[in-house]
């Protein structure tokens, strides 16, 4: 048993720096503090407020890298609505920017991570830099 316990043990050790480097952006949504912390290379470099889904919609939790960027995004399901700076992660849902700054802190969305013009367009510049390839999406209760 100790045997096995060492042996697992030290494939994990192999492994986590691995993983530690796979991804150089981490940005970790709190649905719960409706804020965003932003992570590169494993180091917390930014806080911020984000607008989750508003009651009557869902912002699905999980784990995604994203699938497409989008610079001056417009939506189709929500009467063009600007999304600018959008880094689409789960089908339609994104991390972008919103014209309702005063909303961010609190549930606003239809669902998408809501974020302030000047923390998106940081974003979405840092994942073209490290490529979509080296960021994961994590959203959280």
């Amino acid at each position: 048993m100790k045997s096995f316990i060492r042996a697992a043990f030290a494939a994990a050790c192999l492994l986590a720096p691995v993983s530690a480097q796979a991804e150089a952006i981490v940005a970790r949504v709190s649905v719960s503090t409706q804020t965003m912390h932003v992570y590169l290379d494993g180091q917390l470099r930014y806080e911020w407020p984000v607008s989750t889904a508003r009651a009557g919609k869902y912002t699905p939790r999980g784990e995604w890298q994203p699938q497409w960027l989008s610079r001056w995004h417009r939506s189709s399901l929500y009467n063009n609505a600007p999304m600018y700076f959008a880094i689409f992660y789960d089908g339609d849902y994104a991390i972008h920017a919103t014209d309702a700054v005063s909303r961010l802190g609190r549930p606003a969305s239809a669902g998408c991570v809501r974020l302030h013009p000047d923390n998106a367009s940081l974003l979405f510049a840092m994942v073209q830099e490290e490529g979509m390839d080296n960021m994961r999406v994590v959203v959280v209760d």
